[in-house]
């Protein structure tokens, strides 16, 4: 295991190296190229969710009770607390970036109107909060 960590170090600082190399000369060629690279993982990401949920031929001759445990309920409850997770953060992420952005030209020409805004992006923040409490709520029934 340490063996491949000793060699994908060097990999990984000679990518990032050439990646700020590009991006200095052709940002363009370096916003493609991560397109790129995350369209491919996207891609591995969902056949191998794919893979996963499929059934298995393994157990087919297994019983009807046997097949109706715990474990075909958990794995829905944890892609649910994901799914939750996730969209509540992109959700978040979105929110606070346009109301950010917002509440800083608002300071910047009015100065008294900082408690007003920090609560604007504080109840951006709320949606997040609320994801990971739905999540939490799932693992719980799991």
């Amino acid at each position: 295991m340490n063996a491949l960590w000793l060699g994908a170090v060097p990999g990984v600082l000679m990518v990032a190296w050439a990646v700020w190399r590009s991006a200095t000369r052709r940002p363009w060629l370096v916003t493609r190229a991560l397109v790129l690279v995350n369209a491919v993982l996207f891609a591995a990401a969902v056949s191998a969710a794919a893979l996963l949920l499929t059934p298995s031929r393994a157990g087919a001759g297994t019983t009807a009770v046997a097949q109706a445990g715990t474990g075909d309920a958990s794995w829905a409850a944890l892609l649910g607390a994901a799914i939750a997770v996730a969209g509540s953060s992109i959700g978040a992420a979105i929110a606070v970036a346009y109301t950010g952005a917002a509440a800083l030209a608002a300071l910047s020409e009015r100065p008294e109107l900082f408690g007003r805004a920090m609560v604007v992006v504080g109840l951006a923040e709320g949606i997040a909060i609320y994801g990971l409490i739905v999540a939490i709520i799932l693992i719980g029934k799991a």
